[in-house]
């Protein structure tokens, strides 16, 4: 592939100045965006002395997360700097044309071009199993300009299984193609079209079939989460049937799954030979695990209790007041997994239900 390497500006932390104190994140970075031309949207390195291959550049994606990464959580994800894109959570689509305000409440960085409020692209997700509906709810989404267009084949939940959405539909490639080229007549070149997958119902026997299946319906590039839907988000990810797609497919293969360290990182990349992997619960777990793999410093809890606190006011602006503390809650008991000051604030935290409770907690906690 002929690559061309472009300069731009990245936003995140830059290195310590001369004295060794961190300059603010919401000053301009020292760093540059150099974007390979490719379905894989733009790819981010650190501003060094010396060239820099395309390969030593990663390419990082933030993983949906449905009933997990709502948008508050995106924009203090994104915020931290690291990611190239983002895919929303899943927009439902059954039998009729949706209208514009359900696309917009799955996923509000529409009304902002498509970026979070760091300005990360949000590509947005379709789910359904009926190719013209789809078709014609992707027109209605592309008229919104998304960053892009994703289709989810990787849902495991039972509820979504029943009404044949998700990852149920790995059962049938044939259904796949049909969807994925329905959609393709819709979404204008130049705009991302992609597919997540999982990889198959109950056991990885199709997983290739599928995921040529997609490719042949004209997607631009497949994530693959290494899984199947009986395996739900139990360890551990079977990277080794990624690297077995991508070795069959010609398009970009993007590898999901059991991504908690930047040492995950690596092992997943040299095991699947995927240069663009997606991140999930392990950067809600760690915030800076996208910038800890691009080498970039960051100041630990530190930094991210007040981001919590932002996404705690965010919460209260959106949800209902019996529904925002479990929001934080659910967060912290991921957090719990890297920073003890997570597991104690939880502890603390597990027996208050009301907002003004919560307030005052957060008030008196000093880092």
């Amino acid at each position: 592939m002929t690559e061309e390497i472009q300069c731009l500006p990245l936003r995140g932390r830059r290195p310590a100045g001369a004295e060794g104190a961190p300059h603010s994140r919401r000053e301009a970075p020292q760093t540059f965006l150099s974007s390979v031309l490719c379905p894989l949207s733009s790819v981010l390195c650190p501003l060094s002395s010396e060239p820099l291959m395309p390969d030593s550049c990663p390419c990082l994606a933030l993983a949906p997360m449905e009933g997990l990464a709502d948008v508050d959580l995106r924009a203090v994800l994104t915020g931290m700097g690291g990611f190239d894109w983002a895919v929303s959570p899943f927009v439902r689509v059954t039998n009729n044309l949706l209208p514009e305000h359900a696309f917009l409440r799955t996923c509000p960085e529409l009304r902002r071009g498509s970026r979070t409020p760091d300005g990360t692209p949000m590509r947005v997700q379709l789910l359904g199993s009926d190719p013209e509906c789809l078709a014609d709810n992707a027109s209605r989404l592309v008229a919104l300009s998304p960053a892009g267009v994703d289709l989810n084949f990787g849902c495991p939940a039972p509820t979504v299984n029943r009404h044949r959405g998700g990852a149920a539909l790995l059962a049938e490639p044939e259904l796949l193609h049909r969807i994925a080229a329905a959609v393709r007549k819709r979404v204008p070149r130049g705009m991302p079209f992609t597919a997540k997958m999982r990889l198959g119902v109950d056991d990885a026997s199709r997983a290739t079939e599928c995921a040529l299946a997609l490719q042949a319906g004209g997607v631009d590039a497949l994530i693959v989460h290494g899984r199947t839907r009986a395996d739900a988000y139990r360890p551990p990810a079977r990277w080794e049937e990624i690297a077995r797609i991508r070795a069959t497919l010609a398009i970009p293969v993007i590898a999901n799954g059991e991504v908690w360290t930047p040492e995950d990182y690596f092992a997943i990349r040299a095991a699947t030979g995927c240069d663009a992997i997606m991140l999930g619960r392990g950067a809600v777990a760690d915030p800076f695990l996208a910038r800890r793999i691009r080498g970039l410093p960051d100041q630990g809890w530190r930094e991210l209790f007040p981001a919590l606190r932002v996404y705690w006011s965010a919460v209260c602006r959106r949800v209902a007041p019996q529904h925002a503390p479990g929001r934080l809650k659910q967060w912290l008991a991921l957090l719990r997994r890297n920073y003890p000051e997570a597991a104690q604030l939880g502890q603390q935290l597990r027996a208050l239900t009301r907002v003004a409770e919560v307030d005052a907690l957060l008030a008196k906690q000093t880092i």
